[in-house]
């Protein structure tokens, strides 16, 4: 199964991203702004999601659509 980031480029664990988009993270009063680099990203199970750490929060999950391929 490929997992494609919302330009269609396949993602692969370790790969690095970045954000497309302002994203507010639930139960946190922190935003990720857009632009950020996300590295080191680790798929999931899911098609249309990816585990990662950013900045401030720990073990996040992110939407593929919400990313771009660094």
């Amino acid at each position: 199964m490929d997992i494609r980031d919302s330009n269609g480029a396949i993602l692969a664990d370790g790969d690095n991203v970045t954000l497309i988009k302002d994203l507010k993270v639930k139960g946190t009063s922190v935003t990720l702004k857009r632009g950020t680099l996300i590295k080191g990203i680790r798929l999931t199970g899911e098609p249309g999601e990816i585990e990662c750490r950013a900045e401030k929060v720990r073990d996040l999950v992110l939407k593929t659509e919400f990313v771009k391929k660094a």
